[in-house]
């Protein structure tokens, strides 16, 4: 039996192996990856690596075995159907017989289009029959916190969200929720909409911001097209730009406060706060 984790070189699918080695031997661990030179690191401490790529369906034939635990961590190819992708993940556990699979999909709220890929592939994954768990994944600091430069070269947070408020959590936090359930019992046919402890809004973000680098840093709200115009012209495609637009449009609505608890009580411990998600960015 292994623990097999799709994505495995990603910024989420990284963190979920290295926590990963924290709680099980290495060889109870398979990576899938498309690049092993990529996942070396893991090799080189036991980790098992499966070469497999979502646009190639065979490379999946013999990533899994009957007793898998797997979690499938969506994909980032927005122009390459999503879904289909993950289907070929879904069929080929489905063949094996895993005795579970989790998927990182994003809070049930969620109704921009950003979330349109999600809810297809968890209507795939109920109809496979297959145990699962549905790891609705709110929004990360570090959608934010890693692109601080222009923020702190203008000193303007520039969002189209106004008074909306986010229960934000850290990468490693939802890496957390993930190894508890793959490594843990009775998460079997279970839906957790995961977010962070304490709600903020923007004003707030850039007033954080400010006390931790003492400048006057303020936030400027703009609307959904002019903050797309504003990706667009950094550079962004302008379908992956009307998407994240749309996911402020939906902060706004109030789609991305989360209030259930599930991910504090999943990891046994209190979420990241901003704070601390700022003052670790300004740091790195």
């Amino acid at each position: 039996m292994s623990i097999v984790v799709t994505g495995s070189t990603g910024h989420l699918g990284r963190l979920v192996v290295e926590q990963l080695l924290e709680k099980v031997p290495a060889e109870q661990i398979t990576a899938v990856v498309r690049d092993e030179q990529k996942a070396a690191g893991f090799a080189a401490r036991g980790v098992k690596l499966a070469v497999a790529d979502y646009n190639t369906p065979e490379t999946f034939d013999d990533v899994f075995a009957a007793g898998d635990k797997v979690l499938l961590i969506s994909g980032n190819e927005f122009d390459k159907g999503r879904p289909a992708q993950h289907q070929v993940v879904i069929d080929a556990a489905k063949a094996a017989g895993v005795a579970l699979l989790a998927y990182t999909s994003a809070p049930g709220s969620l109704t921009a289009a950003l979330a349109d890929d999600h809810r297809a592939t968890e209507k795939a994954l109920l109809a496979s029959g297959l145990p699962y768990t549905l790891l609705r994944n709110g929004w990360y600091f570090e959608n934010y916190t890693e692109n601080l430069a222009p923020v702190l070269e203008h000193q303007a947070v520039v969002q189209a969200a106004g008074d909306g408020r986010i229960s934000a959590a850290s990468r490693a936090d939802y890496a957390a929720a993930a190894v508890a359930v793959l490594t843990g019992e009775g998460h079997e046919n279970q839906t957790y909409e995961l977010g962070g402890d304490e709600a903020f809004g923007f004003a707030e973000y850039a007033a954080e911001l400010s006390r931790q680098t003492g400048k006057e840093i303020a936030y400027t709200p703009v609307s959904v097209e002019t903050f797309s115009d504003i990706l667009t012209g950094a550079g962004l495609p302008g379908p992956l730009a009307a998407i994240l637009a749309g996911v402020d449009a939906a902060i706004e609505k109030g789609e991305l406060e989360i209030s259930s608890g599930d991910l504090s009580r999943l990891i046994g411990r209190p979420t990241t706060p901003l704070a601390e998600a700022v003052t670790a960015a300004l740091g790195s």
